[in-house]
């Protein structure tokens, strides 16, 4: 008797296979250790039709980095969105509080539900090519330039200071996002709230004082 046949998976479906199996290897390997074979065996699919779907193992890497940045900037996002319209106002009437805490609270939920994939875009080893680490940091870069808009708003520093401060929060927010996520010490929610604090207290700082000179 012969054996039903398996369904064809669609175009859009083997790629996301592909995807999420490279993700996997590429996040725990390494770009340098993983080969196009390794990840055809471990997708089932042959090599011809893997490389239809991407020509080389770089075009491959960066689509997954593509895929893991747009999860990012999607939460983000929708934190910074959700802190804008929250009702629980701070007493000083500013939303810088809430979008700073919104930051942490988004790269701390984000690594810990992408778990070793977040190294992809925070430790990369394949940012030797301007053009590779334009792409590994893209995500990075919307979430300072969101958070920047804000400081602006709030302190009244120029441009070029407010985004200079917004990398060095999203920094500080990716490397304590990830020190929790391996080292377990801190609850989620208790590492939120004390890098917020950390972060916040340096920005009210910089705000100009009542009836004081911007």
């Amino acid at each position: 008797m012969n054996r039903p046949r398996a369904p064809r998976m669609s175009r859009d479906d083997r790629r996301a296979q592909v995807l999420t199996v490279a993700q996997e290897l590429f996040a725990r390997e390494g770009f340098h250790h993983v080969s196009m074979d390794d990840i055809a065996v471990r997708a089932e699919v042959s090599k011809p039709v893997l490389y239809r779907h991407f020509p080389s193992k770089l075009d491959l890497y960066l689509a997954v980095v593509d895929h893991r940045g747009e999860a990012l900037v999607a939460a983000v996002d929708a934190a910074l969105a959700r802190a804008e319209t929250d009702d629980d106002q701070p007493a000083d009437g500013s939303t810088t509080p809430r979008v700073v805490r919104a930051l942490v609270g988004a790269y701390v939920a984000f690594v810990e539900d992408a778990g070793d994939s977040s190294s992809l875009l925070f430790e990369s080893d394949v940012t030797h090519d301007d053009a590779v680490r334009a792409r590994v940091e893209s995500a990075s870069d919307q979430a300072a330039r969101a958070i920047s808009r804000g400081l602006r708003d709030a302190t009244g520093l120029p441009s070029a200071h407010a985004d200079l401060l917004a990398a060095a929060l999203v920094g500080m927010a990716q490397v304590a996002a990830t020190h929790r996520y391996r080292s377990r010490d801190v609850a989620v929610d208790e590492a939120v709230e004390l890098v917020s604090r950390l972060a916040w207290g340096g920005v009210s700082g910089l705000r100009p004082a009542e009836g004081g000179p911007s």
